[in-house]
């Protein structure tokens, strides 16, 4: 039997190769990949588990093709899940996913286009606009999967997608809610801090760089790369000592080595001038913001005040720095989603 390694799903994993099949549903297609068994061998040995039942979808996004994964909804819910800045479907979502999963509730998860598995030919570059873009269309596509109430769609941000929360929610009301995770609202509050860990020198580079960068991609160029967390002194979208964290929460022991941690320079630019925050008002369905007491990459105060803006706004403080969630807080996280989408959504 054939076999290739599936990334997305951790480690040393393999599966028996099947065909791909094609359905048009509603001018779009889904591939179905079942996923029934997983192999993890990196410790010497081969354990065998039962994985989540999901499968690969596509939607298109003003030409573009977008990848996901769908895992069936058992109670006719639908959380559609983005992660930050440059992190692909699997390491910002997979265990919130699969958590969701298990208690009832089907999840959309998806790679902007550059990124991940997602079309775009300009790979890495991040524009903020295309990505609410392709919110509005995955938002369009869900309702069409199988088992999918339309009036049961949810949608997840994190970090910069969590500000994307606040324009995509105030632009489609037919939500049944909103949930921004440790959401970037301010970018002008938070880019004092982001120079404190900077060295001159590197500023000034990655400034030039994010301005040739935005200057090639408005000719059609390649973008220009820079890794999205580094040390004080390199030339990093993030050098903020909280950033550092992202390894370690995103991709323990190297778990999703295709992820490629990089985005186009000129995103640096955007981040520093982005608030989303301020459609916070405009924001019909239920949101809720998560944010974390000590985040310094996306501060919790313009977060939690973006929120009290909101008529139907919740905020939640959890404990830990930017990517809190994905550790010591994971749980308590988890706790949050599930009880929030039991009482907004599922039975509202």
């Amino acid at each position: 039997m054939n076999v290739s390694s599936t990334p997305g799903l951790g480690g040393a994993i393999c599966r028996p190769k099947y065909y791909q099949t094609h359905i048009i549903l509603n001018s779009h297609y889904l591939t179905a990949l079942p996923h029934r068994l997983s192999i993890n061998e990196s410790e010497g040995k081969t354990a065998v588990r039962k994985s989540v039942m999901r499968k690969k979808v596509h939607f298109h996004s003003r030409g573009v093709e977008c990848a996901a994964w769908y895992y069936p909804s058992q109670n006719g819910t639908c959380v559609i899940m983005a992660g930050g800045l440059g992190v692909t479907k699997e390491p910002a979502a997979d265990r919130f996913a699969d958590r969701l999963h298990k208690a009832g509730h089907g999840v959309l998860t998806f790679d902007y286009r550059n990124f991940g598995e997602s079309g775009g030919t300009q790979r890495q570059l991040a524009r903020f606009r295309e990505q609410v873009a392709d919110w509005q269309a995955v938002i369009e596509f869900a309702p069409t999967l199988p088992g999918v109430d339309p009036d049961k769609l949810a949608a997840w941000g994190y970090s910069s997608s969590g500000g994307h929360m606040f324009t995509v929610a105030a632009r489609n009301p037919q939500l049944a809610a909103a949930i921004a995770h440790a959401p970037l609202t301010d970018g002008p509050n938070g880019a004092p801090n982001a120079f404190r860990h900077m060295t001159p020198i590197a500023l000034t580079r990655i400034t030039a760089r994010a301005i040739a960068d935005a200057i090639g991609g408005a000719l059609g160029r390649d973008p220009l790369l820079v890794p999205l967390a580094g040390e004080r002194g390199s030339v990093a979208l993030l050098t903020i000592p909280d950033a550092g964290n992202s390894a370690p929460a995103l991709n323990p022991g190297n778990k999703y080595p295709d992820w490629q941690q990089e985005a186009s320079a000129s995103a640096w630019l955007r981040l520093g001038s982005y608030r989303p925050g301020r459609h916070a008002s405009a924001i019909r369905c239920p949101l809720l913001v998560i944010v974390h007491d000590e985040d310094d990459v996306a501060p919790a105060e313009p977060a939690a005040r973006a929120a009290q803006q909101a008529p139907r706004g919740e905020v939640v403080r959890l404990p830990g720095g930017h990517y809190g969630s994905y550790l010591d807080a994971y749980e308590q996280a988890v706790e949050t989603l599930l009880s929030f989408l039991d009482r907004r959504v599922a039975h509202p």
